[in-house]
């Protein structure tokens, strides 16, 4: 059940900027009326929850040892959990369905589908599904597009994590026994697996086309993985995906922002500072503008950590790097019912402490998704 509350004394970060206006909340909406128990939370500050475009972090509940231990109900619980722990409170699990096999292969994502299934109802976090699809998966397309509609997936985005360069050389790539155990074949039949990957790349475009018009006539949202150049972009824009998530370098997400396209960043990449990867600054182009959303990718306490280092480093201000968690995020998934503290939103928000910038409470709907510390007895 949701609560019907108003909050007082805090500082709200509304769409036009902080203010210390009450914020009532029933029915797990915001309201405009005065609403349930008043409760005093001066000394906090409270913002919208956290909208996650894009995050895998749930494989290690979900798959605590690899090979060993699969959890299912218990799993799912465990990441709404951390979810809500790091003030998240829509969060899209971005899932492969890719040729590596082991957590990025086809029978492990038909578990994560299911469990999403099966517990999103039992827990606060509204839990949403995006599939990150492998181009070279020829074979296994149909599959893929069957699971999109089973589970009424929204969200598809397109990869190609072929080492071709490798692959068009006849060499092997780097790490090629691990990756052939991880996909359960042994590493001649492995290597022999990705070559014919590889020789069927004329046929990749064709299929792409086919799929991704169908996608698009369904309002599916789609995006491309790690653009590395403007032609890159032009090529999935075309197909109809306008989410450029993780561009390599400047040239692709200037190319994006020119075109009007969706850019999502890594926020790890923005708090360490530059890409593991060795790819352009989250920070540089955040600081050029090229940035509509900040994402997890595969560590939760990331995007709020994120905003305030764009704050820290004057990048932004408080209600603009915010934003990239918030409203911006809920733009690019079409939801405008959340991302404001504002009448008629989904009642998602965070309590923090000003000093530590700690998420000390996550309100998920109305219902209480995460409290500890001293804010717990003002609610209690």
């Amino acid at each position: 059940m949701s609560l019907e509350i108003t909050l007082s004394g805090a500082r709200f970060l509304r769409p036009d900027g902080w203010d210390d206006a009450p914020l009532p909340l029933a029915g797990g909406q915001f309201v405009d009326a005065p609403a349930g128990r008043a409760i005093d939370l001066s000394g906090f500050d409270v913002l919208p929850g956290i909208i996650d475009v894009h995050g895998d972090g749930f494989e290690r509940h979900m798959a605590p040892r690899r090979g060993a231990l699969r959890e299912r109900d218990a799993g799912m619980v465990a990441v709404a959990a951390e979810l809500a722990a790091n003030g998240i409170t829509t969060a899209v699990l971005a899932q492969f369905w890719s040729w590596e096999g082991g957590l990025r292969g086809p029978e492990f994502a038909r578990e994560v589908f299911d469990s999403v299934r099966l517990m999103q109802d039992s827990v606060p976090i509204d839990l949403r599904l995006q599939m990150r699809l492998e181009t070279h998966m020829l074979d296994d397309l149909d599959a893929a597009e069957a699971l999109i509609a089973e589970h009424g997936i929204r969200y598809v985005v397109f990869n190609d994590h072929l080492p071709h360069a490798r692959l068009a050389e006849g060499r092997k790539p780097p790490r090629l026994t691990g990756q052939a155990l991880k996909s359960k074949r042994n590493p001649e039949d492995y290597f022999k697996f990705l070559l014919d990957l590889h020789a069927r790349g004329p046929e990749v475009g064709p299929a792409m086309d086919a799929l991704t018009s169908r996608l698009a006539a369904q309002g599916v949202t789609m995006g491309s993985h790690d653009d590395h150049s403007a032609e890159d972009r032009a090529l999935w824009r075309a197909r109809g995906a306008q989410v450029s998530e993780f561009p390599e370098t400047l040239e692709a997400a200037q190319a994006a922002r020119e075109a009007g396209d969706f850019i999502v960043l890594g926020a790890p990449n923005v708090v360490r500072g530059a890409s593991h990867a060795g790819n352009v600054s989250a920070q540089d182009l955040i600081g050029a503008g090229l940035c509509d959303a900040l994402a997890s990718d595969y560590h939760y306490p990331s995007p709020a950590r994120a905003a305030w280092r764009c704050v820290e480093l004057g990048l932004l201000d408080e209600a603009d790097a915010w934003h990239l968690v918030s409203a911006g995020p809920a733009q690019l998934l079409g939801l405008q019912d959340r991302g404001r503290l504002a009448p008629g939103c989904r009642a998602d928000l965070v309590v923090m402490e000003p000093q530590t910038r700690r998420i000390v409470a996550t309100l998920a709907g109305g219902r209480v998704a995460w409290m500890s510390g001293d804010v717990a007895q003002r609610f209690v």
